[in-house]
């Protein structure tokens, strides 16, 4: 049972071309993640589905009705999560809970027993009267989706729920996305980190407002990443990147962080090979592994092409 259907959802504004002709499904319960680079139409469909901005043709139907003709209804089955931190700061904690809640029609007991479920995934217990602004990123965060999802949406949309948190706070976050997900709250979230990706159980990639790829993320390195990858490690990582791009038994090279990821093709013999071309350009290879194929392998793959 799918709880979104999105078919040739487009948005323009003038002649730019925000989302192109998407089309794709969201089963019940699952966590769906929507990826891409900053800039390539992932907030734009997401206030599409929310009922926020109208679409310039297509039409998504999300819980069960139209964004192009329902929009106030999709707004009653679901929760939002902005990218922009979505709570008052001048407030107490308990002043965002009461406002959350009473904007979504819950009042007396059912209010105070989901302001505890607030509390509690929010870790924020006993803290209740402190002012949102003097809370710590993480907790923060935590206390916006609670918000979010207080009044039991089917679906919640979160986007870009991570950005500017630190690692831990951010795969605590993530555990919180999960809890709902197994409860059977479906969950869309966009991201451009993609190593968040692999906790999804589906994904779409986008780039320039169109869709260049679908599935789970085994699916998705299985299908797009033929050859093995290689991660070197070495001196003057812009130089050697240029280098290796010209080599015969090289497919695809990018830099990650520190180091080199490249694509080598059935022309590539030995680790001894690749070094040989570095040291005759005078460049010093401190380290040679294979590694397994990320989704930012996937997601490079794809642009490239392109």
């Amino acid at each position: 049972m799918n709880s979104i259907e999105v078919k040739n959802l487009t948005k323009k504004f003038g002649e730019f071309i925000s989302v192109n002709n998407i089309s794709f499904n969201v089963k019940k319960g699952e966590v769906f993640g929507f990826l891409g680079a900053n800039g390539a139409g992932k907030s734009t469909t997401i206030r599409m589905l929310c009922g926020i901005l109208k679409p310039t043709s297509g039409d998504a139907i999300v819980g069960g009705f139209s964004v192009m003709n329902q929009p106030e209804k999709v707004k009653q089955q679901i929760g939002y999560m902005s990218q922009k931190f979505s709570l008052y700061n001048d407030l107490t904690v308990e002043e965002n809970i009461n406002f959350f809640g009473n904007i979504y029609g819950l009042t007396n007991s059912v209010l105070e027993e989901r302001k505890k479920w607030v509390l509690s995934v929010a870790d924020l217990n006993g803290k209740e009267k402190l002012l949102t602004n003097s809370l710590p990123g993480g907790i923060k965060q935590r206390l916006a989706l609670g918000t979010a999802v207080i009044h039991k949406p089917e679906i919640v949309f979160l986007d870009e729920p991570t950005s500017g948190v630190d690692p831990i706070a951010r795969r605590n976050f993530w555990e919180l996305i999960n809890s709902l997900s197994e409860d059977g709250t479906t969950v869309v979230v966009t991201t451009h980190y993609l190593e968040e990706a692999e906790y999804c159980n589906n994904i779409i990639l986008i780039d320039a407002g169109k869709l260049i790829a679908e599935g789970n993320p085994k699916e998705l390195k299985e299908r797009y990443i033929k050859n093995k990858i290689l991660e070197i490690e070495c001196e003057r990582i812009s130089e050697a990147t240029e280098i290796l791009s010209k080599e015969f038994f090289v497919e695809e090279v990018n830099i990650f962080g520190n180091s080199i990821h490249i694509s080598v093709n059935n022309f590539y013999q030995s680790e001894e090979q690749l070094k040989n071309v570095l040291s005759a350009n005078s460049i010093n290879v401190f380290r040679v592994s294979e590694v397994t194929p990320t989704l930012e392998d996937v997601f490079i793959h794809l642009v490239d092409k392109k």
